[in-house]
């Protein structure tokens, strides 16, 4: 008689590692939808807000609708590029390395960064054989995504650890206009929005713990409760005797007590966020070769003027000091 012992333990172990594929998806997906705060205002958070554009009407980028602090950011591009060429755009987004941000559970810990780059129709990030390898050793592990479909001039990264990448690197692949006829020679429009650290609000208009929180009433502390998960329940009791009931999340840190007097709008809490956003706008060129090999020739056409002129004014000074006159 065959045994058939084998073959039952290999589909139980089978059995046991699908469960276990299927248990641990579950888990994080849960964990996703439950505890969403750790992914709060990445940049990616900006297509909830505006799926179709990342610059608004007014030229602002919708990352400042989540990110309220004002940061520097930084874009560095040629001058001027040729057709069908790859270049870098390089990014940079700089802040205080020492400082951390409150994370989404009110613990501490580093900043992450993240950037949309609009840039002009036809161009995009080059195909990987298309990069240098020399280009390749700056950008790293990188992962670049179009903001939306169809919109691959509109680049997205991030988040990514602010330690690592205050400097990034996009590889650029300039259009051909003899390939595209929609595309022309000139000068072409380019737009940086860049982020470090968590923002203020989420898409759907709640504050996250990032923020200074304050008293909505005037009136005295009454009852300072710490919550089990975290945060702080602050009940402000009006001079009528009513109470009012501040919820006051992990993260941001008391600086009232018990007894005090608050007025309306009187901060109770420092303000935790370290990070901003920023927005810079550049230019660059799309160039034509042709008209470089023109403007080369008639640079040269002028020098070899110039030449011949000096060389007719050094002959007639000669003439002239030989007294022949015509």
């Amino acid at each position: 008689m065959r045994n058939h012992f084998p073959l039952d333990n290999i589909v139980k172990n089978i059995s046991r590692l699908v469960l276990v594929a299927i248990v641990s998806t579950c888990f994080f997906l849960a964990n996703d939808i439950l505890l969403p705060q750790a992914a709060n205002a990445y940049p990616f958070w900006a297509q909830e807000t505006a799926p179709m554009t990342p610059r608004e009407a007014t030229g602002r980028i919708v990352c400042a609708n989540c990110h309220l602090a004002s940061k520097p950011a930084e874009v560095e591009i040629p001058q001027a590029v040729l057709p069908d060429t790859v270049f870098e755009a390089v990014v940079k987004i700089p802040y205080d390395h020492s400082q951390q941000q409150v994370l989404g559970d009110g613990s501490k810990g580093g900043l992450n960064v993240g950037a949309v780059l609009m840039l002009p129709d036809g161009f995009q990030i080059a195909p990987d054989d298309r990069i240098p390898e020399e280009m390749k050793e700056k950008i790293g592990g990188v992962y670049y995504q179009s903001y939306r479909e169809g919109k691959e001039n509109w680049v997205l990264v991030g988040p990514m650890p602010g330690d690592q990448y205050e400097e990034i690197i996009f590889p650029v692949l300039s259009p051909d206009p003899a390939k595209d006829p929609n595309i022309h020679f000139g000068k072409y429009s380019v737009h940086l929005g860049a982020n470090r650290g968590r923002g203020q609000v989420y898409p759907t208009g709640q504050l996250s713990n990032n923020n200074a929180f304050k008293a909505s009433v005037a009136g005295v502390i009454t009852d300072i409760t710490e919550e089990e998960a975290g945060g702080h329940l602050v009940t402000i009791t009006t001079a009528e005797g009513e109470t009012n009931t501040v919820k006051i999340p992990a993260g941001p840190e008391l600086i009232v007590s018990n007894g005090q007097e608050v007025g309306a709008g009187e901060f109770l809490t420092n303000d935790p966020n370290v990070g901003g956003f920023g927005q810079k706008d550049t230019e660059v060129v799309l160039q034509s070769p042709a008209r470089i090999a023109w403007l080369l020739v008639f640079i040269a056409g002028i020098m070899l003027a110039q030449i011949l002129l000096v060389l007719k004014k050094k002959q007639i000074e000669k003439v002239q000091e030989a007294g022949m006159y015509f």
